[in-house]
């Protein structure tokens, strides 16, 4: 795989690449509940996260729901599988913006990538990074660094001995190295997050 290739031009990234199996990205259909198993899993570990996502499905006979099913879903129902009021809102803001302006994969796809963040933001309840990991693991997109996840700052700070009390430099010493992994900076953070062994809910 070309990527592999081009990230080893940084000669403190080659070793996060060398002899590891190359990553591979994959688009998903139902982005709907794709965003909202993203808000639901949000400040919870993966195993907390992939209980309340079965719960989910459960109410739904075990299958993935329509965006009408979940705003048709009493807030009470949704909080008993262990959502807060917050999360609950969320979700099925998501499901409304689903039905009311689109969230099919036609659609996203015709868009480049802040245009996607733009229009996903539109939503209360995502934002950023959460747009930015549907860009890496729904859409598939190659060239996504998303600079405020902790887990790609820490790793960052380890391998190049960066310093994070001057928050501006810190920001623009993450986006200048960065810069050189395009355009294939979400398979550099893949490499990131497997370092840190912190790879977001997918």
């Amino acid at each position: 795989m070309s990527y592999t290739l081009h990230l080893s031009k940084d000669k403190k990234f080659k070793r996060l690449v060398e002899g590891r199996e190359p990553f591979e990205l994959r688009k998903r259909k139902d982005i709907t509940v794709y965003l909202c198993a993203s808000i639901m899993s949000q400040q919870l570990s993966v195993k907390v996260a992939d209980v309340i996502y079965k719960r989910f499905l459960a109410l739904y006979k075990g299958k993935a729901p329509s965006a009408e099913q979940i705003v048709a879903t009493a807030p009470e129902t949704l909080r008993s599988i262990g959502l807060s009021n917050a999360k609950v809102t969320y979700v099925q803001n998501v499901a409304r913006f689903s039905i009311e302006q689109g969230l099919d994969l036609k659609t996203l796809n015709k868009m480049s990538d802040e245009e996607v963040i733009i229009y996903l933001t539109q939503i209360k309840g995502v934002g950023k990074w959460t747009a930015e990991m549907l860009l890496m693991f729904a859409l598939g997109r190659e060239d996504i660094f998303s600079i405020d996840d902790l887990g790609l700052q820490n790793a960052m700070i380890k391998i190049y001995k960066l310093n994070r009390e001057d928050k501006k430099a810190f920001r623009e010493k993450l986006l200048s190295i960065s810069s050189k992994w395009s355009p294939y900076r979400t398979y550099a953070c893949l490499h990131l997050w497997h370092y840190k062994d912190n790879t977001p809910i997918k």
